[in-house]
């Protein structure tokens, strides 16, 4: 008897010993599937704080550079090329000569024409002064004729004149000449191309931008102009004048805009872009670009509050050196995930990486 109890005795110690193992295992169990989910759940992310900063709201375009004066230098008359007073990008002043024709020709008929217009007066004065002391009858048709005689004789020589004056081609401006198409001995028809004329020291850019732009656009306006031939220098300049006619089709607003170039260094035809300064904010909300991002064509951040990311809206402006101006959902002090939101979603929990 004494050993069918033991027996018993120590199968229910060992039944209840099993039932408490089996209990203490669940538990285990359940507390170890409950923590890692917990753990899954939170998503590491990098964050950044929505700070006040200064921006310079600006517009982009494109454009030509253009000499406020520009021409090709033509000749008025035709002739044979005696004299090239200029060597091939020679900077010359004002009325400076150019080229001489052959002038021999004209010179004659200049003489031709102040003798014959000599005479004529001659003839004037002669008769009228036989009419004023009354010497003889000089019949008043004779005296008309007599003086216009003079008046076309002068004319002829002036006209004369204008042509042998003509014969030296002068520069109309201050500039720097092209590459010449002619030399010495050719013959010059009029309208003939001699050599482009250029004034360096000032261009002209002409742009478009929208329309909406129209009222924050204003003469004297500042702008700076960059070129790939240039790709480390920015040239200064202003706005001269702005169209007073939208372009109905394109919805933009032409603009010109003067671009000092006291050293040269710009040139005619270079293709720039320019930078137009419409507005600077000194207290703009700045958050790096990366932190904002589009879904459904709407400007979003998941700002964090608690440790939980929070899908926000918000409106942002222009973008200048990896910061973007927020205009409105954030004040100054909030956070939001700088990288990691492809990741998220909203209400999501997350672990802050360490900036070090």
């Amino acid at each position: 008897m004494k050993s069918k109890s033991s027996t018993i005795a120590i199968g229910v110690a060992l039944l209840v010993a099993l039932v408490i193992a089996i209990r203490l295992g669940g538990w285990s169990t359940s507390e170890s599937s409950t923590a890692a989910p917990a753990a899954e759940q939170h998503i590491l992310v990098e964050v950044a704080p929505v700070i006040v900063g200064s921006m310079t709201e600006s517009i982009q375009a494109v454009g030509t550079l253009e000499a406020i004066a520009s021409i090709m230098v033509r000749p008025e008359i035709a002739g044979v090329i005696r004299l090239i007073h200029f060597q091939d990008g020679q900077v010359v002043k004002r009325a400076a000569p150019l080229l001489e024709l052959d002038s021999e020709e004209l010179q004659s008929q200049v003489n031709q024409a102040a003798a014959e217009e000599k005479m004529a007066l001659v003839t004037y004065k002669r008769l009228k002064r036989i009419a004023d002391q009354q010497t003889a009858i000089v019949p008043a048709q004779q005296m008309d004729e007599a003086r216009m005689a003079w008046h076309a004789a002068a004319a002829n020589s002036h006209l004369y004149a204008a042509r042998l004056k003509k014969t030296i081609i002068r520069a109309p401006f201050s500039g720097t000449v092209g590459l010449r198409h002619v030399s010495v001995g050719d013959y010059l028809q009029p309208g003939q191309d001699i050599v482009n004329l250029e004034d360096l020291r000032n261009l002209h850019v002409d742009f478009k931008v929208a329309e909406v732009w129209l009222s924050r656009l204003h003469v004297d306006q500042l702008l700076i102009v960059t070129t790939d031939a240039f790709p480390n220098a920015t040239f200064e300049g202003q706005v001269t004048a702005i169209d007073p006619r939208v372009d109905a089709v394109n919805r933009t607003v032409a603009v010109r805009a003067v671009i000092p170039n006291p050293a040269g260094t710009l040139r005619p035809g270079l293709f720039v872009t320019v930078w137009l300064t419409v507005g600077e904010d000194p207290r703009a909300l700045l958050i790096p670009e990366e932190a904002g991002f589009l879904r459904q064509d709407k400007a979003m951040v998941f700002q964090i509050e608690e440790r939980t990311a929070r899908l926000k809206e918000v409106a942002l402006g222009i973008r200048e050196r990896g910061m973007v101006h927020v205009r409105a959902g954030l004040k100054e002090g909030d956070v939001v995930v700088r990288t990691g939101t492809h990741k998220l979603h909203d209400g999501a929990l997350v672990s802050i990486k360490s900036s070090e």
